[in-house]
């Protein structure tokens, strides 16, 4: 007599998920020399207030002289270089995760900010840069004028 196998669609589906994920871990594992190579994007956060368009990145145990940050074409471009630090011998590292060398980083700004009056502040592992707008790409108040004279008026008259 047969045994009756109960059907379960995704049972392959957690294997084959194991699979792509050793797949992908034994690609891009990091060991040794290659991990100092390793090519690396800072997380940046671009936000907008009333007068400025700002710009931070994190760019940790970055020497800011090894920072350079360019607006060509309204395009703004930070590149820089992280080290991996020569002090330590490298057969004494368990681990290196963190990624090493150089970066750049490049963004479209709008026509409305002023790319010649950039500030760049560097403190704490962040880079923050202040992009003010354009004086006609600042929001305006408009006031708006009521008149309840004349309309009192001619209500009084009737």
């Amino acid at each position: 007599m047969r045994t009756l196998t109960r059907w379960e669609p995704f049972r392959g589906a957690t294997a084959l998920q194991d699979q792509v994920n050793r797949l992908f871990n034994d690609v891009f594992e990091r060991t040794g020399e290659e991990s100092s190579l390793t090519a690396w994007a800072p997380a940046v956060d671009i936000y907008e207030t009333e007068h400025a368009l700002m710009v931070k990145a994190d760019l940790p145990e970055v020497d800011p002289k090894d920072l350079d940050i360019r607006v060509e074409n309204n395009i703004l471009t930070i590149r820089g270089e992280r080290k991996f630090e020569k002090n330590v011998q490298q057969e004494n590292y368990l681990r290196v995760e963190r990624a090493y060398g150089s970066f750049a980083r490049s963004f479209t700004l709008a026509n409305t900010v002023n790319s010649e009056a950039i500030k760049a502040d560097y403190q704490n592992g962040v880079l923050t840069l202040s992009i003010p707008k354009k004086e006609e790409a600042k929001p305006k108040q408009i006031k708006v004028n009521i008149e309840t004279a004349p309309m009192a008026a001619s209500a009084a008259g009737r």
